[in-house]
């Protein structure tokens, strides 16, 4: 009688066992164990982040944290650790929240425009995938890469189509940049390279000319009938005269640091270097700034007409008058002048 008392209160405790293994881990995996109160939630794993470092970026998403140790330990993620930007939605179980991060590496999109240098390009990309603006940097600027692939200092700007791209968040520097040779090489498809070979362009001199008409004109419209002037010039070997380019040259002068050219002056003009348009003739050796898709095309695509000058507008902001001569073109020229003048702008 004694005996199966004790096998008794051995079953019974076996039992009790049992249904709180069974509870333990059901509530382990099927209970929902998220603490926010927001649809959704984003975990960003780095490259090189172990287990304890996931844990506590995920300390502050969850009720417990315990259960989830132990199903993570169970399903060998604690020594699996994926890199990513994943998604946990409100009332995940942990079960759910594991399968998450394991495999659902989810795309970011990455966009740019106008930036003016690879150091600016490299700090914005830092601000939006896991690589930082250094490394960027220095991927950007390997000359055995730039080598391999037809460019230069000068000219390595232009491989960075501006728009937007999906790519994972941990993506390293060397990936987003072989990543953009590629988008590189789709943009300057069969069409381009024929309306480029047609004005005897290359595709570095298009872009090259791209950043001019860029810098000389935000309005798509108009960008077309700024790029037909250049053309002109450059078809009857007349120099650029673009005042961007002059800017772009005092501005790697010490004595320009922090300043802002508003008004091009003949000093200005005295400048030397090879992106002094009005001392050169041609093209400038490289990219002045990123040119939109806009620029670039407008340049493909630029306005056939007379024109061979053309000054800004003083009574229509962000737009410009064009001329055949350059009489007209001086009018046109002084009047803006007097505008600057007026609004006190002497330099």
């Amino acid at each position: 009688m004694y005996f199966k008392k004790i096998l008794w209160a051995i079953a019974l405790i076996g039992l009790v066992v049992a249904a709180y293994f069974a509870y333990y881990v059901y509530s382990a995996m099927f209970v929902p164990n998220t603490a926010f109160n927001n649809d959704e939630a984003y975990v960003y794993i780095e490259s090189d982040a172990d287990y304890d470092q996931v844990r506590k970026s995920l300390i502050p998403l969850l009720k417990d944290i315990n259960t989830f140790d132990a199903l993570a330990n169970r399903k060998k993620y604690a020594s699996n650790v994926k890199a990513g930007k994943y998604v946990i939605k409100k009332d995940m179980t942990n079960n759910d929240i594991i399968n998450s991060i394991r495999s659902n590496n989810i795309p970011v999109k990455v966009s740019f425009n106008n930036q003016n240098s690879l150091g600016f390009l490299a700090g914005r990309i830092a601000k939006q995938i896991e690589a930082d603006s250094m490394s960027l940097l220095n991927a950007f600027n390997d000359a055995s890469f730039l080598e391999k692939n037809g460019f230069n200092e000068a000219t390595a700007l232009g491989m960075y189509i501006p728009n937007s791209y999906e790519f994972f968040w941990n993506t390293s520097a060397e990936s987003f940049r072989d990543r953009m040779l590629t988008e590189y090489n789709k943009f300057w498809n069969d069409s381009r390279l024929e309306k480029a070979r047609k004005i005897n362009l290359n595709p570095d001199e298009v872009m090259t000319l791209a950043s001019i008409v860029q810098e000389e004109s935000k309005q798509k419209s108009e960008q077309p009938r700024v790029a037909g002037v250049y053309i002109n010039r450059l078809k009857n070997k007349w120099p650029l005269q673009a005042d961007p380019t002059l800017k772009f040259a005092a501005y790697k002068l010490p004595k320009y640091k922090n300043t802002i050219i508003k008004r091009v002056l003949n000093v200005h003009k005295e400048i030397d270097s090879p992106y002094n348009t009005y001392k050169n003739a041609g093209l400038p050796p490289g990219l002045i700034v990123m040119p939109d898709i806009s620029a670039i095309d407008a340049v493909l695509n630029f306005e056939k007409h007379n024109y061979f000058y053309f000054a800004a507008d003083a009574k229509k902001p962000g737009f410009h008058k064009f001329a055949r001569t350059l009489s007209q073109h001086n009018q046109n020229a002084r009047e803006y002048q007097r505008y600057l003048s007026q609004q006190g702008i002497r330099r």
